[in-house]
């Protein structure tokens, strides 16, 4: 910091204690700088944060305040609306599809659409999709050249900016973001989450983002530089990536008290590296977590990702961290299932122009990407989750350890639903979980049972405990899996609801 840097900030501190408000052209009397406000404000803008002071415009100055105590977040009627409005048709932002754009072209020095530059990211995009779905030491996802940065934001970009988007909204929603928020986004790339952060907070009023992130690889920090910096607006303060291997972080050089950890798509891609190892790193860097911060990891829905994500999640829970979500271990058990392929399915998004543009030949389906399924977890330090309920004692509901001694049986259980819909136009098919299944356990419902006592099912949450009653338990010798059989006297219904027996 540079003594100029250092006397405003200094004098920031002592203003703010002497008075709880005032214009930021006041303290030109106390520095002996001439600055003008705009340049005094761009010097003090990254620092407000950890200030805990708040700058309003006010005309050609600013408002200066203390800002108040952060809280937990309670979204606003108008904001809900806001974001159930742009999940129905979520898209990037023409303003942010704009910005990336022009990247493109001052990064291949050509027009964004160029058919040279569109066959380039065509390969790129092929390249990293085949690197993709190899596996062992053949397996490596790299961002080392430009145009590896430039396919991953033309293709994986746009779903992964929503997907944490839905993330954001979610734990919004469950009371565990505050108004005022330290983010760390580990391994960012070209900047996706802080991005989606900023889209995010767009349709907020009053809340605050300080972020931070880590990155590796050069071209993913210039892009990041380049793109994030124009989108992000006031109320996020955005720090500069920490350049460094995600496998080598020193927690003494991150910030203290971080609300939000992130690991968004980057555990998958490290190669050669045990689930024990990455659970060590994960907690290594929970040290610089507040005591009611929260640990999100995200990964593809893919079954070898999805997998480990689950191995890692109990890994880390052995190891100390509560799980938030979305498990929920309401037999007060260990989940002792070898393979759970569990995921989150969302609403497709719109294609952006450059995805089109790229779609723009021979073979379209190969650079069109707007699905979002993905497999998460949510720890934390303190004993919080998000589905509080437990099994009460001589409740008459079956374990799913037990399946096996009730095969042909009818019977009731209580569990969390781990799955959308992943059956065909004659048969839902939904992954269930009650935290002590030894084999997988599905819910199957044949269209020609459903009926208003049993349809709760289809419209559930990822993640919520139902109790379904009268189901006959099959056993599918192929899949070594077993199937609820729901029929039209089938009941399914949330914990605590009143129901007619």
């Amino acid at each position: 910091m540079k003594d100029s840097e250092k006397e405003i900030i200094s004098t920031l501190k002592y203003v703010s204690h002497m008075k709880p408000e005032f214009r930021l052209s006041e303290i030109k009397n106390y520095i002996t700088c001439d600055m003008s406000v705009e340049q005094i404000y761009s010097t003090i803008r990254p620092f407000l944060y950890e200030l805990g002071i708040d700058a309003s415009p006010e005309g050609e100055d600013f408002r200066i305040k203390l800002a108040p105590s952060a809280t937990a977040m309670e979204l606003t009627e108008e904001e809900i609306k806001k974001s159930e409005l742009f999940f129905m048709s979520a898209v990037v932002s023409a303003k942010l599809q704009t910005i990336i754009e022009q990247y493109i072209s001052k990064k291949t020095a050509k027009k964004w659409d160029d058919p040279l530059v569109l066959d380039r990211i065509r390969k790129a995009v092929v390249g990293q999709k085949n690197a993709y779905w190899k596996e062992g030491s053949s397996r490596k996802i790299s961002y080392e050249k430009g145009y590896n940065v430039l396919g991953y934001l033309a293709y994986q970009f746009p779903v992964y900016f929503v997907q944490f988007q839905h993330m954001l909204y979610g734990m919004a929603q469950a009371g565990i973001l505050k108004t005022r928020m330290r983010i760390l986004d580990v391994g960012t790339g070209p900047g996706t989450v802080p991005l989606a952060i900023a889209d995010f907070y767009k349709r907020l009023e009053g809340r605050k983002a300080d972020i931070y992130s880590v990155e590796l690889y050069d071209e993913n920090i210039e892009a990041f530089n380049s793109i994030v910096p124009q989108y992000v607006s006031d109320p996020i303060t955005l720090h500069e990536p920490i350049r460094s291997d995600v496998r080598e972080i020193k927690p003494e050089i991150l910030p203290e008290n971080i609300d939000l950890m992130v690991f968004s798509n980057v555990l998958n891609e490290i190669k050669d590296i045990t689930t024990e190892q990455k659970a060590d790193m994960v907690l290594k860097l929970a040290q610089r977590l507040a005591s009611d911060g929260s640990i999100l990891v995200i990964e593809p829905a893919d079954r070898a990702n999805s997998v480990e994500l689950r191995r890692l999640s109990i890994a880390l829970r052995g190891a100390g961290l509560g799980i938030y979500a979305p498990c929920s271990f309401i037999w007060g058990a260990g989940c002792s299932l070898e393979e759970c392929w569990s995921f989150e399915q969302k609403q497709d998004i719109t294609p952006t122009l450059l995805m089109r543009k790229l779609a723009e030949c021979d073979e379209p389906y190969r650079y069109v990407n707007t699905d979002i399924k993905y497999s998460y977890f949510i720890v934390r330090k303190d004993s919080l989750t998000k589905e509080c309920y437990k099994v009460p004692p001589r409740a008459r509901f079956a374990r799913f350890s037990k399946m096996g001694t009730h095969k042909d049986k009818r019977i009731n259980v209580v569990c969390s639903l781990m799955s959308s819909d992943l059956g065909d136009e004659k048969y839902s098919l939904y992954k269930l979980c009650d935290g002590t299944s030894r084999k997988a356990v599905y819910a199957v419902l044949p269209w020609h049972n459903v009926t208003e006592d049993n349809s709760l099912i289809k419209r559930a949450k990822y993640g919520e405990v139902l109790e379904i009653y009268n189901v006959l338990v099959n056993y599918n010798k192929e899949k070594d899996a077993f199937n609820l059989l729901l029929s039209k006297g089938s009941t399914v219904s949330r914990i605590g609801e009143e129901r007619d027996d």
